[in-house]
C-alpha cells in the first residue's frame, strides 16, 4: 500500500486522521508562515498548506511510492488574518476582537505526490457569545490558546466559546474530514483502513 505521511506537528491533525482509519508516518514540515503582500486568507492558506507537503516531501526517505498531506488553518475577521498569539495580552485582544462577533475559519489541505498536488480550502464560520476579559484571561491561563490560531481551540475549554458554527466542525479543529477522505481517495489512499485487514 502507497505510504503516507503528515506534514504537521499538531496533535489533533493526528488525532482526526487517526479517527478516519487512515494510517500515515509524521514529518516535520517548517516553513516560513509570513503572509505575502495582498495575499488573500484563502490564497494565504493554501500556498502554506502545499508548502508543507512540499517540505515534509523533503524529509522523506523512501524507495516506496509516498504521498505527502500539508495543512493550514486561519481565523479570518473583517478579512485580517488572526495567528497564533504571542503573549497573554495578544491572545485577550483577539478574543475580545471575536467576542459576540461571527468569524471565518478557512483551512486548506494539500495532497502531494511526485509533481502533482491537489489541494482544497474548506471555509466554515463560527459565532462567539460576548466574552468578558476575566474569561480571556483565565482561558489564557489554561495554556490552551497558545498554539492556537486565533487564539482559541474549539475542540477544548474554548468551546464555551462557541455559540453557533456553519460548516466543518472538523476544519476548524484544523482537518477537514470530508475533504480529506475525497482527496486521500483521489491518490489511492484509503480511510478505514483497520476493517480491511483481517
Amino acid at each position: 500500500m502507497k505510504l503516507l505521511y503528515l506534514a504537521s506537528g499538531s496533535p489533533r491533525r493526528r488525532e482526526l486522521l487517526t479517527q478516519i482509519g487512515v494510517r500515515f508516518s509524521v514529518v516535520s514540515a517548517d516553513i516560513d508562515e509570513t503572509p505575502l503582500p495582498e495575499e488573500s486568507p484563502s490564497a494565504y492558506v493554501e500556498r502554506l498548506a502545499r508548502g508543507k507537503a512540499e517540505a515534509g516531501r523533503r524529509m522523506v526517505v523512501s524507495d516506496q511510492p509516498f504521498c505527502v498531506l500539508g495543512a493550514d488553518t486561519a481565523v479570518v475577521l473583517d478579512d485580517k488574518i488572526l495567528g497564533k498569539p504571542v503573549d497573554e495580552a495578544d491572545a485577550c485582544a483577539m478574543l475580545m476582537m471575536l467576542s459576540g462577533k461571527e468569524h471565518e475559519v478557512l483551512t486548506a489541505i494539500a495532497v502531494l505526490e511526485g509533481e502533482r498536488c491537489e489541494s482544497r480550502v474548506v471555509r466554515s464560520r463560527v459565532r462567539f457569545r460576548p466574552i468578558g476579559r476575566d474569561e480571556a484571561a483565565a482561558y489564557w491561563a489554561s495554556g490552551e490558546p497558545r498554539d492556537k490560531a486565533g487564539g482559541y481551540g474549539i475542540q477544548g475549554l474554548g468551546a464555551v466559546f462557541v455559540a453557533g458554527l456553519d460548516g466543518s466542525y472538523s476544519a476548524v479543529v484544523g482537518l477537514p474530514l470530508c475533504e480529506t477522505f475525497e482527496v486521500l481517495g483521489h491518490f489511492g489512499i484509503p480511510c478505514w483502513q483497520h476493517l480491511n485487514t483481517p
